[in-house]
């Protein structure tokens, strides 16, 4: 199996927390990777030597400033709003179907697949932890890296 059952998953609490509990039927839909299956999507398509977003080397497609554009979102602001909806500007510049596969990678041993409607809905449970993720696709070019600035890069992966 390459997943963890949610209740094994150490950041679990941020899809139950009280103040913002996932309903039961749409946290089947949140599926934290094993290690080695996050080790290698991560190797694949993040960094091959990098463990997490601090460390990543110049050769890493995160890094390279042509890969982002030049004005970041606030994604905080709406975070703290009680508005639920992702900014506004993330979803002008992600144009994906709900049904597509989302990997939100938080480290190397640290990812989540769900699909875009499940991130877009409950963005803000996936951000409780800001330590700069990255949200990628499968057979999706585009890319968010959120920083715990509050600001969001939006990009393309080369």
């Amino acid at each position: 199996m390459s997943y963890l059952p949610l209740d094994q998953y150490q950041r679990k609490w941020i899809f139950t927390h009280q103040s913002m509990p996932v309903p039961a039927e749409d946290l089947e839909a949140i599926k934290p990777m094993d290690q080695a299956r996050s080790a290698q999507l991560w190797k694949d398509n993040i960094s091959a030597q990098s463990p997490d977003a601090e460390r990543l080397s110049s050769s890493d497609w995160p890094m390279k400033s042509g890969n982002w554009a030049a004005e970041t979102v606030n994604w905080m602001s709406a975070w703290e709003s009680d508005d639920e909806q992702l900014p506004e500007e993330i979803l002008q510049f992600i144009d994906w179907q709900d049904d597509v596969t989302v990997y939100f990678c938080y480290e190397k041993y640290n990812i989540i697949e769900t699909k875009w409607s499940i991130f877009k809905k409950y963005w803000k449970n996936f951000l409780f932890y800001d330590d700069g993720p990255i949200l990628i696709a499968r057979r999706r070019s585009e890319a968010l890296w959120f920083a715990d600035n509050g600001q969001v890069k939006l990009g393309k992966r080369d």
